[in-house]
């Protein structure tokens, strides 16, 4: 069974973590938050980015990074930074996976990436660009995952209103 998970350390900006968990709702993705935050978790920016899909939502709160790697020793984890050797796409998902992401400002720490190397993957872009917005980088993960194990479970047909396909 596909099990996806999304692991936000230290979000600082309340929109970006909405947007990640509107993708998590709309993709049966869990989502991790790591304290501390830039913000509090009833902020109105946080609600109105992830709209109002709150109620699909599988959410874990920790106190802190060890508190996560302690409650989640053993796990898949792939760690999302422009300081990677490898691209994300380079990499097979295994079946229950964590994506880790770092907060906006700074990313992952670097003792951390430096420590896990196979596991730490790169978004290509251009060497100008600085980086990606967190909450695009997370679904840009979050859909490679997917991609590799053939969408599980999500619905990968539209129809119009007004026509038949």
């Amino acid at each position: 069974m596909f099990d996806l998970n999304i692991v936000l350390v230290e979000p600082e900006i309340p929109q970006n973590t909405g947007n990640i968990a509107r993708t998590c709702a709309a993709t049966g993705a869990k989502l991790h938050l790591v304290e501390p935050m830039g913000f509090h978790v009833d902020d109105k920016k946080l609600k109105r980015a992830g709209l109002d899909y709150w109620y699909l939502l599988d959410i874990t709160y920790y106190e802190s990074l060890a508190d996560f790697f302690e409650k989640h020793q053993g796990e898949n984890f792939y760690y999302f930074s422009t300081k990677a050797p490898r691209r994300h796409t380079d990499v097979s998902y295994p079946e229950r996976v964590f994506l880790v992401f770092g907060k906006e400002t700074a990313g992952l720490p670097e003792e951390l990436l430096h420590n896990n190397p196979e596991t730490t993957v790169r978004i290509p872009m251009i060497s100008e660009a600085r980086s990606l917005n967190l909450s695009n980088a997370a679904a840009i993960g979050v859909y490679e995952v997917l991609r590799q194990w053939g969408f599980p479970q999500l619905q990968d047909h539209g129809n119009l209103r007004n026509y038949s396909w």
